[in-house]
Formats: C-alpha cells, structure tokens, sequence
C-alpha cells in the first residue's frame, strides 16, 4: 500500500535532509572553530581572573588615588572607541580574520611581560587599557567566524560551552589567586607575566581555525590607511547603519542605559567594598569570581536555549531587569555577608545573558550582511558610556554616598528594562512609522 504525503511535508523533509547534511559536512569547520574558542576562552581565564582584581590591587597594594582609580576604570571602555578601527580592518577582509585575533592576542598581553619592571600605578593603568583595547576590537573577527563557521542552530551552544568553561575555571581559580594575593606580598608582579604568556598558547589553536578562500579587496597602503577619509569611516558607516537599522538602534540604546548604570557604580564599588564592608581578598575572589561563575554556569544553557525561542527584545529586557536588582544585594550586606554573596550570584545570572545577548546580537541583527560593523557598533557604544558615566560615577561619590549611586544605577537599568520591553510590543507599528530622524 503507498500512502502519500501532501506536498508540503515533503518539502519538510527535504529541508530537514539538505539542512542535516550541510551541519554534516561542515563538521571538521565546525569542530576547529569551536576547539580554538573554547581553548581561547579557557587559557585566558587565570589571566582573566586576576585582571579583574585590578582596581583592588591598585587601590590595597599600591595606595593608588581616587583619580588613578577612576582611571583605570574610564580607560578600559574608553578605549573600546578606538577598538572599532581594529575591528574595521576584517570588514569584507575574511583573510585578515585570524591574524586579527592572533595580533590583538599578542599586542593585548605583551604590556603584562613588564609590570614586574614597572610595578607602577600608571603603568598598570596604561597595561589594563591596552588589553581592553585588543580585547574589544577582536570581538568582531570572532564573532564573523562563528557566523561563517558555525551553522546557526549550533551557534549558540558553541558560545555557550566556550563561556562555560571560561567562568568555571576562574571561579577555581580566583579563589587560589585570593588566597595567595593576601599571603604573599605583591604576588601580583609575577602572576601577571605567567598567566598573559599562558594565554598566548590560544595561538596555536587559533591558527588552524578554517577560512573559506574568497576575493578581497585591494588592500589599503600605508598612507591611505591613515588617511582623514579613513579614520572617520567606521564611525560614518556606523551612523549610517544606526538610522538604517532603527530596530538596531533602540537595542543600543537599551543596551547604553543598563551598561552605563554598570559603570556608573563601579567607581562606588571599591570604596562601598572597603570602606563600608571592610572586605578582603578571599572574600571578594569568593563573590567576584566563585558566586557570579556559580550563577553563569548553571543558567547559561537556559538562557541559550531562551534565546532560540524569544525575542531578543525580551531576552535583554529580562537581562536588565536583574542588573536593577544586583545593588539591592550589595546594600543589604551591610547586614550579613551572605547577601553579597547572593547579589554576585545573580550578577553571574544577568551576565551570563548579557554577554549571549551582547555578542550575538551583531549576527543576530545582520541575518545575511556581514556582522562586523554591528559588532564593532557594539564595541565602539562601550566606549561612549565609558566616557561619561564612570566619570559621573566618581564625581557623584564625592557628594553622595557610595550607596546612593547604586541606587541611581539600580534606576538606568529599569529605564532600560522599560525601553526595550516597550520596543518589543510596539516595533511592528513604531519602527516602519517613525524611523530615525534623517
């Protein structure tokens, strides 16, 4: 007996046939690509992991000033401005893909070889904005390799997993970096050269990663790339994209409200930590690192699978929601320590969707265009809320208390929250009727 079919099931089952041999034979692409960004992720981490405890480091073993402080926390998304000229260099440059991540990898740790010579505040300042500079700009050239290398059902996981172990493994050590930094006197000086030279073995792995060859244009000379023409270029393209793409830009402006309240507390943060909690080390390693990795790992593959089926208004909508509610963790430490505890564990949370929501939103948004100008937008937006609101952070701690700008930064983020829920029940009729003003 022959039963058939209508047409449209088997159209079904042909779809699902061609898609189920294209991930096939993308396999050996798809298994290099995500073994360099997993191995990427994991040998950074110690480095990472110490890298965060800067500030402190500055502020406890170095007696840095207040406006050395706010340096270094100005400086690294400051720079994230001109990581948008790194980045452009990939634009429409598939071959320049890897040496761009290879160099930023290089250029980013090298200043690190050196803090044992130059055990300075500002030196320190001037290593912590290089690597954030190179850290930023190579976010692009990653991104467009999982989009060209990782079939779109995978690539969620592929980021996942890479993140996963990333955070796993500095909530292990962190704590051994905690204990040892309170132990043994500027630890710091040879921890740093240790762990930039074992991130720098990524290098190997990020060498075999697979790039389809295909026609580029002419390269630029010397002289032209330095030209006035092209240095305003990547901010040029990306206005023009921002009023292209209103959807686009009223994410960003999401995005800038809940990121600047994040910078906006982190000149509070130190001086609520020591001088209200009277913290040390092992019990920052323990919130900073062991708690928010505890909190990432265990909801990242929630949020991924979330990702697949909501909208990604929704998505950073929800993200913003918990940053509102991280201070509320940190003033009711005052009471008992275990809040704190608790406001990094659902810090670990709102990252975990933030950074998903983040980084994948430039191949999410660009569908069939490349995606390194809306990942670039994403860098070059760090940048600009890194101008203004640590400065504003800092300044309003000289007038109010640390807890107050919490509180203010608690109120952005529900401004965010706001924002990009109204976005999301209102861009069928809002954004073909009111686009951007020309």
């Amino acid at each position: 007996m022959i039963v058939f079919f209508p047409l449209k099931n088997y159209d079904l089952l042909i779809k699902k046939i061609i898609k189920g041999l294209t991930i096939y034979y993308s396999l050996p692409t798809l298994h290099l690509t995500q073994r360099a960004y997993t191995w990427t992720r994991i040998l950074n981490t110690p480095f990472w992991a110490l890298y965060t405890l800067l500030p402190f480091i500055l502020l406890k073993d170095l007696q840095a000033t207040t406006w050395q402080i706010t340096c270094i926390i100005s400086l690294n998304p400051i720079v994230s401005l001109f990581s948008l000229y790194w980045s452009a260099q990939v634009k429409k440059r598939h071959d320049r893909l890897k040496t761009n991540i290879i160099w930023a990898s290089i250029f980013g740790h090298l200043p690190f070889f050196f803090i044992p010579l130059f055990p300075h505040p500002w030196f320190i300042i001037f290593a912590s904005a290089t690597y954030m500079l190179f850290w930023r700009g190579v976010n692009p050239a990653w991104m467009e390799i999982l989009k060209v290398n990782i079939p779109v059902e995978l690539r969620h996981e592929v980021y996942a997993y890479g993140s996963a172990f990333y955070h796993a493994g500095g909530a292990v050590l962190a704590i051994s970096i905690g204990f040892i930094l309170d132990d043994q006197l500027q630890a710091w000086r040879w921890l740093f050269p240790l762990t930039a030279l074992l991130s720098l073995f990524a290098i190997f792995f990020q060498i075999q990663i697979p790039l389809k060859k295909i026609e580029v244009e002419q390269p630029l000379s010397s002289c032209a790339l330095f030209s006035w023409k092209n240095i305003v270029k990547p901010w040029q393209e990306g206005w023009a994209l921002l009023r292209k793409r209103a959807d686009f830009a009223h994410f960003q402006i999401g995005f800038m409200l809940a990121g600047g309240a994040l910078m906006l507390w982190k000149p509070a943060a130190p001086l609520f930590f020591f001088q209200t909690l009277h913290l040390n080390y092992k019990e920052l390693a323990i919130a900073m690192t062991l708690c928010k990795s505890a909190g990432y790992i265990i909801t990242l593959p929630l949020w991924s699978q979330a990702m697949k089926r909501i909208d990604l208004f929704v998505f950073t909508s929800r993200v913003t929601f918990l940053t509102a509610l991280f201070p509320l963790g940190l003033i009711a430490a005052q009471w008992h320590l275990s809040f704190l505890y608790l406001a990094y564990f659902l810090y670990g949370i709102m990252q975990a969707g933030s950074e998903m929501s983040w980084n994948l939103s430039g191949p999410i948004f660009s569908k069939t265009e490349e995606s390194s100008t809306y990942s670039g937008i994403n860098s070059a937006t760090v940048g600009i809320r890194g101008c203004l609101a640590p400065p504003l952070g800092s300044w309003l701690c000289l007038y109010l208390s640390p807890l107050a700008v919490l509180l203010i930064g608690s109120f952005f983020s529900l401004l965010a929250t706001i924002h990009l829920y109204r976005c999301y029940r209102f861009k069928e009729k809002v954004y073909p009727t009111y686009p951007l003003a020309d």
